[in-house]
């Protein structure tokens, strides 16, 4: 028989050849020959045919053999019983005489290649019916690393033609109803990437929970690849904004959070061992992986590969810590974001507080509830009920079966591209991943609430507690001439809603990622050799770690919050407040007693624009400053505006203009624009006056109706007085859009009330406003109010 039909050189090989190689091995192929003049490396390599495997099951007599064993299976004989028996026929055959030789002939080509003999080879699994666009069968098969020799290559192959039929794959067919004896499998053999000396990963060049597609996320951990995948360790995770990647002056690192990274896996000591797991040192725990450029070159690739092949990819790559090349090793089609049904989002909400257990990464954005199942291996999935919450130290694709029968799932460890995440969005089956004590805190029988619809961070709360699911229509949408936008506050929430139709964002709270996500009062870090508690050093010195300039990790986490929500609504309108908060919330921060007075009504006191002027805040509001500019001028998403609050007088207002230009702020430069809220009777009976000094207004309805009527909104005595819809209050926005109409300025509102009370929403239109603000889960019934309410002012 010619070699040719047993063994082709990836070289040669395009995604036409997804019958003769398998998908990973047609798409290794097509990656060579067309994308490594744009600058993607991949290893070189070959591989074995699917004649080469038809030649295995004949040359052996194993079609009847499997065909009867499966027959076995559909009368009910026992899973994992079936695939052992069909994997003990697999090994215990040969490799026909011709198909050896081929493979040895190939790996001595290759040798000489690469100038080495015996050179050490990643031996992967790439069955025909594998990285489809309608089925990724993901992990199904093994690969096999670090495999040096001629006769260790060969019983690599062997295993991995059994490994087409591991209990995980068997089942994965059987459920997505492929014939098992029509899938062939071929072995990819490359070139191993010493990544054991450096690190590897995964990326998607697409949101894996939300869908949104204009973001590639990266994760990074040190050593061989495949604990990322597995989700055996809490890799680095990056998010890269891809609209602005061509702009090399830019750098488009919109979140870098740095992982745990415990373990690495490493070359073993022999043959025997070809790999082994070890744990990291505390230097590699602390220290990303990649640096921004690595990480950005890698987020190119993944663009450059998608656009290639037309739609989002999931990618492996990995770096040789020899040569400090990075390479990619692995692409497929994405096959769950791409699936979803675009014009419908549903949204969740917890309708009750609770006792939270624990938390980690969300996978997906749903709520389930259930008795926990706690499960310290796979040889006890026996035990696992349907509908159970499992709970586990990690996932495998031996797990499968029970996955898919789970209300939800819980891990200690993994990330975002582990294989528990990207089967559990596959399966549509809420999880939360990479806890850190998921097996020790939760319980079996224990009844839990499992939460992925509060951002970013899933959480498990005791109990079943009541929730919401709404199921939102975009198809439905009406056109409005008044802008409808969004408040946020929490950037790890942002990309969920990024298929609502919103005009932008008209308020971003600063305060909230500072409290969240910083948690740090930012004078403690400007002056942390004036910080006297020797508690909140210690701590802060601990939230730092790493940073040598303190006040960088201030900036740094600020700047990635506010990038996450700008980047969702590129190039539109992301107005982001200065920080609000009052001297005794500033004070409930780490270290921030000891900057902030003690003060009898704080809603009236040391807040907003009087600050950031001032000897006792100005190098905190410098910190604030440099966020906003690395946003805009590093990251390079210039629609982000800048909003002051709490600005009392006109001649405060130039004082704190004044002061962002001194931090490299200018208003008008570069775009920038200022806004400021208007929220003060001042504002109101001034509004020329700021008009000329600001290039818009935002109405805080709240504190504007407080302030107008003396009224406290807190106060339960005085609630029926508080009122937004009071003449006082109504005049004084009629008012402030009057005198900033007459200079050429917009004015909007943030607030709730639009969206519960359709005369106010009535008023606003009536008034002239420019745009309404308002929470995400509220946009369409303010869509639809804003609507009807223009429809009336045309009807007149």
């Amino acid at each position: 028989m010619d070699r040719r039909d047993t063994v082709r050189w990836l070289e040669h090989l395009s995604l036409g050849d997804t019958g003769l190689v398998g998908g990973k091995n047609a798409s290794l192929g097509e990656m060579i020959a067309h994308l490594t003049e744009r600058g993607v490396r991949v290893p070189g390599g070959f591989a074995t045919t699917a004649q080469a495997y038809w030649d295995f099951l004949d040359g052996n007599d194993l079609r009847p053999r499997v065909r009867d064993r499966i027959a076995a299976l559909h009368r009910g004989a026992d899973l994992a019983e079936v695939g052992g028996s069909i994997r003990r026929m697999f090994t215990d055959a040969e490799l026909p005489p011709h198909t050896a030789r081929a493979v040895v002939h190939a790996y001595r080509v290759l040798a000489e290649r690469l100038g080495r003999q015996d050179p050490d080879v990643a031996v992967r699994s790439s069955a025909t019916a594998e990285d489809l666009p309608q089925a990724s069968f993901a992990g199904q098969q093994e690969t096999f690393l670090n495999v040096t020799g001629e006769r260790a290559l060969l019983e690599a192959c062997r295993r991995c033609y059994a490994s087409l039929f591991t209990d995980r794959a068997i089942s994965y067919r059987e459920h997505q109803g492929f014939d098992h004896l029509t899938v062939a499998l071929s072995v990819g053999v490359q070139q191993m990437v010493r990544s054991d000396l450096a690190g590897a990963g995964v990326m998607f060049s697409v949101d894996t929970e939300s869908g949104f597609p204009r973001i590639v996320l990266v994760n990074a951990a040190w050593g061989l690849g495949e604990s990322v995948v597995a989700g055996t360790v809490d890799p680095d995770e990056y998010l890269v904004f891809t609209p602005l990647l061509a702009d090399t002056a830019l750098e488009p690192v919109i979140s870098k959070a740095i992982g745990g990274k415990e373990t690495k896996v490493v070359y073993g000591a022999s043959r025997d061992e070809p790999t082994r797991t070890v744990p990291t040192g505390q230097d590699e725990r602390a220290r990303p992986v990649l640096d921004e450029q690595e990480v950005l070159r890698l987020a190119r690739w993944a663009k450059t590969i998608e656009d290639h092949y037309g739609r989002a990819v999931d990618v492996e790559w990995a770096k040789d810590g020899r040569s400090g090349e990075l390479y990619v090793v692995q692409a497929r089609p994405e096959t769950v974001q791409t699936r979803k049904e675009a014009s419908t989002l549903y949204s969740y909400r917890l309708r009750e507080p609770g006792e939270r257990l624990v938390t980690g990464l969300a996978v997906g954005e749903a709520v389930a509830a259930g008795k926990v199942c706690r499960l310290r291996g796979v040889d006890e999935i026996d035990r696992f009920t349907d509908g159970a919450v499992l709970v586990t130290g990690t996932t495998d694709p031996d797990w499968e079966p029970v996955m898919k029968r789970a209300a939800a799932i819980v891990t200690d460890h993994g990330g975002r591209t582990s294989h528990a995440a990207i089967v559990s969005r596959e399966l549509g089956v809420t999880a939360v991943v990479g806890t850190g004590e998921a097996t020790r805190t939760l319980t079996d029988g224990q009844r839990v609430t499992v939460s992925c619809a509060e951002g970013e961070e899933g959480r498990v709360y005791r109990g079943i507690l009541d929730y919401d699911e709404r199921e939102l229509d975009l198809g439905r949408v009406p056109e409005t001439g008044t802008d409808v936008m969004l408040n946020l506050a929490d950037p790890a929430a942002a990309l969920r809603w990024w298929r609502l139709p919103a005009d932008g964002v008209g308020l971003v709270r600063m305060e909230f990622v500072i409290a969240n996500h910083i948690r740090i009062h930012p004078m403690a870090l400007a002056r942390f050799d004036r910080l006297t508690d020797q508690d909140a050093r210690r701590r802060v010195a601990e939230l730092t770690r790493g940073h040598d300039d303190r006040t960088e990790f201030f900036v740094q986490r600020l700047a990635q919050g506010i990038a996450r929500i700008a980047a969702v609504w590129w190039p539109r309108p992301v107005t982001v407040r200065m920080s609000d908060f009052k001297t005794n919330e500033y004070a409930r921060l780490l270290g921030g007693a000891e900057f902030e007075p003690v003060e009898e009504n704080p809603m009236l006191g040391w807040r907003g624009a009087s600050r950031y002027h001032s000897d006792g805040y100005r190098d905190g509001f410098a910190l604030e400053c440099r966020a906003i500019r690395r946003v805009r001028e590093r990251m390079g998403l210039t629609n982000t505006v800048v909003m002051i609050p709490f600005c009392r007088t006109p001649a405060e207002a130039d004082l704190v203009l004044d002061t962002l230009a001194d931090h490299g702020l200018r208003r008008g430069s570069d775009g920038l624009q200022v806004y400021v809220m208007a929220e003060l009777p001042a504002n109101v009976w001034r509004a020329e006056e700021f008009a000329e000094r600001f290039d818009g207004f935002s109405i805080g309805s709240n504190d504007l109706t407080q302030l107008t009527l003396g009224v406290d909104r807190d106060s339960e005595r005085l609630a029926a007085l508080f009122d937004e819809r009071d003449p006082a209050v109504t005049r004084s926005i009629e008012t402030v859009i009057e005198a900033a109409h007459a200079r050429g300025r917009k004015v909007g509102l943030c607030g709730q009330r639009p969206s519960d009370d359709p005369d106010f929403a009535r008023l606003l239109v009536r008034a002239g406003i420019d745009s309404v603000s308002v929470a995400p889960d509220s946009f369409l019934a303010v869509k639809d109010n804003v609507a009807a309410a223009e429809r009336e002012g045309e009807n007149r």
